[in-house]
């Protein structure tokens, strides 16, 4: 059974960095691409930041500020968070695809900017 753990989330000031951590188990072939998505109160789940094969993606609210980062080795995938703003806090998701499509969610892990 795979599951996805995310930890490192919690409280910070704005101007502050956090970084926020996935650790996936039980997944035999690997993901064909790992992702951060948030959601803020009252709204949709959005994708923050992916990486697969390629050039790593950032929603544009993000770029320039987050980083992701992901070990292939070890089934992790890493959300560096700097510059943050009031604005950015919302609940964080790991998410991962495997390679018969199937999309997996971790629980989310609260990050919260204060003013």
């Amino acid at each position: 059974q795979v599951q996805l753990v995310e930890s490192g989330g919690g409280l910070v000031q704005a101007g502050g960095s956090l970084r926020i951590s996935c650790a996936a188990s039980g997944i035999i072939f690997g993901f064909t691409s790992m992702d951060w998505y948030r959601q803020l109160p009252g709204q949709e789940r959005e994708l923050v930041a992916s990486v697969g094969a390629g050039t790593p993606y950032y929603d544009h609210s993000v770029k320039g500020r987050f980083t992701i980062s992901r070990d292939m080795r070890k089934n992790t995938v890493d959300l560096q968070m700097n510059s943050l703003q009031p604005e950015d806090t919302a609940v964080y998701y790991c998410s991962a695809w495997d390679r018969s499509n199937y999309h997996y969610w971790g629980q989310g892990t609260q990050v919260t900017v204060s003013s």
